[in-house]
């Protein structure tokens, strides 16, 4: 993509974004009007914290369980990909059981521990993950939604409960992409949210970068196609404001979620980094976080047992940094604890940021890396993908 495209798609965007804020102007003016708006905002408005008044729904009780399971992360057989899929969504079911106090050797029924009202899994637990190419990553990418959503939605029915989890996606409307997903779904069985993966870091995997889609890399058709709003979305659930991320070292972002009405940010990324990111998260945004760490994972091809378990665990933090619950080792475990959300939602105090000093130099920093590169081009494999990373370093 050449300079004078660049330019043009950054006007594009700033016209976008100056009617996305004459429209909050206006949806914001009566903090009564903020309360009230439960649906996620269309068009260009985005749905922000207005003087400590943000979006939420009635909360269907004051206080929530909350629990992040570590499990593995075993890749799909691209070649037996049926079994293979299934036995890994097998094994998340049996997580969420025990989770529950209900595994299915124990009859179902539960036989300690209070039931669970969330439950958060990192974001590759039904298909691992492997360098595929982008015609094996189709194949194991599922549709949402689809068999294995369903079944993970029959035991959110069952336990009256919301889980969130991450996947490979196809998407429609996007031939041939497929976008690393954090999906939440509810109660009623059904999916309740589903949030593309922000971004991917760029230029940090030598000759390789990743091929799944993100909304960094589509931002113009993704922007045209859903609104400014769901570009970082938060589900308002009568639990909580929900948001999920699957990317890593972006405190920026993890703020703008906060200040979107975030009350409980999952942060389901692989690979490690999460507890530690997880607790300065939790206490600079005054949100409640879950960061959730992949455990030792025997059987993937191509990765040590520990790799992406080395992190300090899976943890549970709250507003103040406290860490409310974690693993006690890198194996298969589960944190739990309770979550005061009512109380939490009266007594909040959101972050005062300074945006009038702030925005001089967000409007006019310019990144590396500009945005909608797949757009335009769709790369095949990780090393074409690390080809076009050295393109854009050169201005490409």
């Amino acid at each position: 993509m050449g300079r004078n495209t660049d330019r043009v798609n950054r006007k594009r965007r700033e016209l976008l974004a100056g009617a996305g804020a004459l429209g909050l102007a206006g949806m914001m003016s009566s903090p009564t009007v903020a309360r009230a708006q439960a649906a996620p905002a269309a068009g260009n408005t985005v749905n922000v914290a207005n003087r400590g008044q943000y979006a939420t729904v009635p909360l269907r009780q004051d206080a929530i369980n909350v629990t992040a399971i570590q499990s593995r992360v075993r890749s799909v057989d691209v070649k037996n990909l049926k079994s293979t899929m299934r036995a890994n969504l097998d094994h998340v079911l049996h997580m969420i059981d025990v989770a529950q106090g209900s595994p299915a050797e124990w009859g179902g029924e539960r036989l300690w521990g209070a039931k669970q009202d969330l439950i958060c899994m990192h974001e590759f637990p039904i298909q691992g993950f492997q360098p595929w190419t982008r015609t094996e990553l189709n194949k194991v990418a599922f549709d949402l939604p689809g068999p294995e959503t369903e079944a993970i939605g029959e035991r959110a029915k069952r336990y009256g409960c919301y889980i969130a989890f991450g996947c490979y996606a196809r998407v429609e409307g996007w031939p041939r992409h497929v976008v690393n997903m954090s999906v939440i779904v509810g109660p009623t069985g059904g999916i309740v949210a589903q949030h593309w993966k922000a971004r991917n870091m760029l230029g940090l995997f030598g000759e390789n970068a990743l091929i799944g889609t993100t909304v960094y890399d589509v931002l113009d058709r993704y922007v045209e196609m859903y609104g400014w709003d769901a570009v970082l979305p938060v589900a308002r659930t009568d639990i909580g404001n929900i948001a999920m991320t699957a990317v890593g070292m972006e405190p920026l972002l993890y703020q703008c979620l906060a200040l979107k009405g975030a009350e409980i940010l999952v942060m389901s990324v692989t690979g490690g980094s999460n507890a530690e990111t997880a607790t300065s998260t939790a206490r600079y945004n005054k949100i409640y976080t879950v960061g959730v760490c992949n455990s030792v994972s025997a059987g993937n091809l191509g990765f040590t047992e520990a790799a992406g378990a080395e992190d300090e665990g899976t943890v549970i933090v709250d507003p103040r940094g406290t860490v409310l619950a974690k693993t006690s080792n890198h194996h298969e475990d589960t944190a739990s604890t309770r979550i005061p959300i009512a109380d939490f939602r009266k007594t909040r105090r959101m972050p005062e940021v300074p945006i009038a000093l702030l925005r001089p130099v967000l409007d006019q920093y310019e990144p590396v890396f500009q945005p909608n590169a797949f757009l335009n081009e769709l790369p095949e494999t990780y090393k074409e993908a690390g080809a076009l990373v050295r393109k854009r370093l050169q201005g490409g």
